[in-house]
């Protein structure tokens, strides 16, 4: 049986390209980057050519790219970092529900500690409103953070709008784009954000490593003290195979993002279209078209996710399920409820995320091995399958919207 990977929102792997750019850095080239002599400028060079790539990726300059060891500590960094320096303006951030947890942990943090939070709420396909940002922000208001795209269901948000809004408002704005950089088209300047986070392993380089974009003249407040790295930004040597491997994907990426998209829709849309019509009580989670392209997610009624997740594993099949009883709490999704689903429905939620390795004969095995599945599952539960897939959260109107959406405008 061969084993398929389809969930590459979790994590990549590392490409081929990108380890060959990192070996050099282990052995031949393994100097401390701060060092002045010949072995330290080797690594320094390695480290200075990383940043162009990815400030290359983001339409940025190379001195507003900050090193660090993942997304979430970009996106700690984005939040306390702001709030520490802009203390005497205010202590208001705005953020919405349907944040990672990377950036929810960090507001409930700095909350307790005193500031004050504005949670903002979505839309059922999990759009931010624009105007429900305008009227949160206040005179204490000092940063907004809303994520270019949600993990689970890949909706994309209008951050373009917002960042336009925050500008207007003379607030800074925070983009978490763990999900987006890589996928789609990232320029922080049409964005309007005035800080970003990323993460290698998203988009094919290597795990425990990430950046964040700090746009020229902003002043965010260091996390990690010690010998000055990164402009005084984030004190510690650097992971320079790390930083390597990042500027080696953002390079990749770059170069391959026009085809990784196309190759993305054809396989997300195969995998939503014959779900959506093989298994009843089946629905899209996340906004139709306005979506990642390598994005997959929908619920099924009556059954758990995590059951059709360990059936499709023993059927070779890697994914992931947007429910929290995996990581052993009763609660379903943050996301999925905040869009309006019901605790029983977001309990069977699934997400499938497709990537540059993945082909159009693996999703269709996938279409024809996950109905069986479903049937089976169903014919063990206890919950009664008899109630019509009306019944699922919101109107049958808003249940067309989704199928009719998605058939119209697959590609965008």
């Amino acid at each position: 049986m061969s084993l398929v990977y389809l969930d590459h929102a979790a994590t990549t792997p590392t490409r081929a390209e990108v380890l060959a750019a990192m070996l050099p850095y282990f052995q031949e080239r393994w100097g401390n980057p701060s060092s002045l002599h010949f072995s330290g400028q080797e690594a320094r060079a390695g480290v200075d050519l990383a940043r162009q790539h990815v400030a290359a990726l983001l339409g940025a300059l190379p001195e507003e790219i900050v090193f660090t060891s993942s997304g979430t500590e970009a996106d700690n960094q984005a939040l306390i970092g702001i709030c520490l320096s802009q203390e005497k303006k205010g202590n208001h951030i705005i953020t919405t529900k349907i944040e990672h947890h990377a950036v929810l942990h960090t507001a409930q943090f700095l909350e307790k500690r005193g500031s004050q939070l504005t949670y903002l709420p979505v839309d059922s396909h999990g759009l931010v409103d624009p105007d429900d940002v305008r009227q949160a922000i206040t005179d204490r208001t000092i940063l907004v953070s809303v994520m270019h795209a949600n993990n689970e269901i890949g909706t994309i948000e209008p951050i373009a709008e917002i960042g336009a809004v925050c500008r207007e408002r003379g607030v800074l704005f925070h983009s978490d784009a763990v999900q987006t950089v890589g996928h789609v088209p990232v320029n922080v300047r049409e964005l309007n954000v005035d800080l970003l986070s990323l993460s290698a392993h998203k988009f094919y380089g290597p795990k425990g490593v990430g950046a964040l974009f700090v746009r020229k003249g902003v002043r965010v407040a260091p996390l990690i003290y010690g010998g000055g790295h990164e402009r005084g930004r984030r004190s510690s040597t650097e992971n320079v195979p790390g930083i390597v491997g990042l500027g080696e994907a953002a390079r990749l990426a770059a170069q391959d993002l026009d085809w990784e998209m196309a190759h993305s829709v054809e396989l997300r849309d195969a995998l939503l279209a014959g779900v959506l019509k093989s298994v009843p009580d089946s629905m899209l989670t996340g906004h139709p078209t306005q979506r990642l392209p390598n994005n997959a997610s929908f619920v099924v009624r009556y059954i758990e996710g995590e059951s059709m997740l360990l059936n499709l594993d023993f059927e070779g099949f890697a994914v992931s399920s947007g429910s929290a009883c995996t990581s052993g709490s009763l609660e379903p999704s943050h996301v999925l409820l905040a869009i309006g689903l019901s605790h029983e429905v977001s309990h069977g939620s699934i997400r499938v995320s497709v990537g540059r390795g993945n082909t159009l004969a693996e999703a269709e095995r996938f279409i024809a091995v996950f109905p069986p599945i479903v049937a089976k599952l169903r014919a063990m539960s206890p919950i009664s399958a008899a109630r019509p897939s009306s019944d699922f959260e919101g109107t049958e109107e808003a249940h067309e919207e989704l199928h009719e959406g998605h058939d119209h405008e697959p590609g965008d």
